[in-house]
């Protein structure tokens, strides 16, 4: 797309850390929400908030208003609140133990690309930030009532942590149940394609705004390439905002990888055509909204959903695991997104501003390298076995019907490579 130049002039790029490619408001809110602790945290937060808020209102007169509350005295609102205490913390315990029991299963079964799915579960964050929540409530009204002295008893305080106990049992049931569901591999492989047509819908919306044909790719004349200071999976991409960076010094930012790509350090990572080397610090630019990252995720990478199905084939084929059916079951969570992308043209790559000029030049995986991910490994490991390579002719039959023509060469291609294999093997 692009005239090599031979002597480009080498930019050092910025530190890549976890940086989201959509902004810096954008990126904090990612890195503040997707943790696993963010979510228990808040609860205990909410918690110790409410343990020195509610105690003062039982001083208010707010308590004789209300009827069923706590009838007892200092001494025995201290003893419901250490037991609380002492439950809770309990129960958090085992909680979390079986949440590292299911992530072990998950792991060795099924992929560790599928941890991430589980680790950013919500019921079961929200079930450990109940339980911690009502255990730091019933801590912090404890030490309201170790100084409270000869104060009147709190009782809407304790009341409330009552009623936090009958919450918590409610959210320890549905998280049993809930964990029960999430480790079947029809639930997994079902939420794990679900997150790619998600992706798959929301990238929508960028490929309309990516030229029918061909554009002018004009040679600028100098040539920066930028190197990757540290390693790292190219994760996300803030496109916008790379466009913009470029239109502002009427230059051409061309990335020379795929999403998904692992970057080595002090090895190439974009080109920037046009300009002059020592007018802007493309280092810092170009660092602001490009993510490298230590794990792939499904930010933006449509290929790492089809990777993480594949690799639970690739397990369930495996001599100690054998189980084709799971296989087969990943096949076709495989033909639904495939149908999916087949139905649509590979984009060209190239990001236009409102003049109608390139100003970014990204690297898309095409459809027949996402058919050669989806394929190829499964028809290797599953040769043996009679389900496999029924389905997977299946499929291939099934998306030539509905598939645009431009596709059609790389799908009769694949049916002669399985051809081929069946009759050697």
């Amino acid at each position: 797309m692009s005239t090599p130049q031979p002597q480009p002039s080498p930019v050092p790029a910025a530190p890549s850390g976890r940086q989201a490619g959509r902004g810096w408001f954008a990126r904090l809110a990612s890195r503040l929400v997707r943790p696993f602790w963010v979510v228990p945290a808040l609860w205990s937060l909410g918690a110790i908030a409410l343990g020195l808020v509610v105690p003062r209102l039982d001083s208010t007169g707010l308590s004789d208003l209300l009827p069923f509350l706590f009838p007892g005295d200092v001494e025995g609102a201290r003893s419901v609140l250490s037991s609380i205490a002492g439950a809770m913390i309990s129960v958090t315990g085992l909680v979390f133990s079986n949440t590292m029991v299911v992530l072990q299963l998950a792991s060795s079964q099924f992929s560790p690309r599928v941890l991430q799915t589980f680790l950013q579960d919500r019921v079961t964050q929200h079930t450990l930030g109940v339980f911690t929540a009502t255990f730091v409530y019933a801590l912090t009204v404890l030490r309201s009532l170790a100084d409270a002295g000869d104060s009147p008893v709190p009782q809407l305080a304790v009341t409330l942590a009552f009623a936090l106990v009958v919450a918590a049992v409610a959210m320890f049931l549905m998280f049993i149940n809930h964990i029960t569901a999430s480790v079947g591999i029809s639930n997994i492989l079902h939420r794990s394609a679900a997150e790619t047509r998600g992706l798959l819908e929301r990238g929508r919306g960028a490929r309309t705004r990516m030229p029918d044909g061909p554009p002018d790719l004009p040679y600028l004349g100098h040539q920066q390439v930028v190197l990757a200071r540290s390693s790292g999976y190219l994760d996300a991409v803030d496109v916008d905002q790379v466009a913009a960076a470029a239109q502002r010094h009427d230059v051409r930012v061309e990335l020379l990888h795929p999403l998904g790509t692992f970057l080595v350090e002090s090895r190439p990572l974009a080109m920037v055509h046009g300009g002059r080397g020592t007018d802007v610090d493309w280092t810092r630019v170009l660092g602001r909204h490009l993510d490298l990252a230590r794990e792939r995720s499904l930010q933006q990478d449509i290929s790492f959903g089809l990777r993480r199905l594949v690799d639970i084939a690739e397990r369930a084929l495996s001599p100690g695991i054998n189980d084709p059916t799971t296989a087969v079951q990943v096949v076709d969570q495989l033909h639904d997104l495939l149908h999916r992308i087949a139905a649509e043209s590979d984009p060209y790559p190239v990001h236009l501003d409102g003049d109608g000029t390139a100003r970014l030049v990204t690297r898309e995986v095409t459809f027949a390298e996402l058919l050669d991910l989806a394929v190829d490994e499964i028809a290797h490991w599953g040769a043996d076995s009679l389900q496999i390579p029924r389905r997977l002719r299946a499929m291939l039959d099934d998306l030539l019907v509905d598939a645009r023509p431009e596709h059609r060469e790389a799908l009769q291609r694949k049916q002669s490579q399985l051809a081929a294999l069946d009759t050697a093997g």
